[in-house]
């Protein structure tokens, strides 16, 4: 093997089986034989034929140019490894989305938007009693279950609504879809007015992708200075923890930032009746009136 080591290059050694080696050994030593030979014929003096040197020693280059050949053949040989197989991608079943707990079809969804003091529930009030709807009030069900004993939400609702912020959506979704299966189940109705919700892009997507998509929005619009005077007024004997003038303009700035995008989403649906607040109670209500009859007559259509 020492003979051997003298041909044959350390990086081949590595990569070579026994039996390579020696091949590759042996053509090596064919070469150098071969070379030294030509070498003696190429210094040989002029025959007496008359023949000339040979000026070019074709044999040691064929003689390098085989070895190298088969050097490297080996080399190659000795590096390939099997390549794995590919296995197929494995086929994954997408998962099914959560269907909503009510169909449109047997359950009726308004969402009634506005600002704050902007008269919402009163005009809730009157549908309801005209028209056999079940008023749910976002924050009234907010404010029970704030004041519910044993309410593991009750502090985090306390604390939202008295900054003026909203309520993580979760929780308002649950409470909604809760009073909507105990008014089916108890009354056996299906016409809902959800008011004031949702007040954020986030909670419509999750209350119409998990509860019920809603039929559209009445959107109550009035200015802040009106709704700012009504509030106050309200805040004389409603005992309301948010109806003082700093809780009422964080409200006033969290509709216009988060709950008023919310309105030109459905509007670019086609999904927003408009109705202007700024009259009387009863002047508005004729509107709504007005306003929901012709829309009820246009989805009969």
């Amino acid at each position: 093997m020492a003979a051997t080591s003298r041909f044959v290059p350390s990086l081949l050694r590595s990569t070579l089986r026994p039996q390579q080696t020696r091949t590759i050994t042996n053509a090596t030593r064919s070469v150098k034989q071969a070379y030294i030979n030509s070498r003696t014929y190429a210094t040989r003096p002029v025959s007496e034929t008359g023949g000339a040197k040979n000026p070019f020693p074709i044999l040691p280059i064929l003689g390098i140019l085989a070895a190298g050949s088969t050097a490297f053949y080996y080399l190659v040989q000795a590096r390939k490894e099997p390549m794995p197989a590919i296995e197929a991608p494995m086929q994954v079943a997408a998962p099914e989305g959560k269907k909503p707990t009510f169909s449109p079809s047997d359950v009726s969804v308004i969402f009634v938007l506005g600002g704050p003091g902007v008269g919402k529930g009163t005009q809730c009030s009157n549908l309801v009693k005209d028209y056999g709807f079940v008023h749910l009030s976002a924050g009234d069900l907010l404010r029970q279950e704030q004041n519910r004993e044993g309410s593991e939400f009750g502090e985090l609702i306390r604390t939202y609504i008295k900054e003026g912020k909203i309520v993580p959506m979760e929780v308002t979704v649950a409470l909604l879809e809760n009073a909507m299966k105990d008014a089916i189940a108890t009354e056996g109705k299906h016409k809902f007015l959800i008011d004031g919700f949702p007040r954020k892009l986030d909670q419509a997507h999750k209350f119409e992708e998990e509860v019920c998509p809603s039929a559209f929005v009445l959107f109550f619009d009035c200015t802040e200075d009106v709704m700012l005077k009504r509030l106050l007024k309200r805040g004389e004997s409603s005992g309301r923890e948010d109806d003082n003038i700093e809780s009422i303009k964080k409200r006033f700035r969290t509709f216009k930032e988060t709950s008023y995008p919310v309105v030109e989403y459905f509007r670019n649906q086609g999904k927003v009746v408009d109705v202007d607040a700024t009259a009387s109670v009863d002047a508005v209500y004729a509107h709504v009136k007005q306003q929901l009859k012709d829309r009820l007559k246009s989805e009969k259509a």
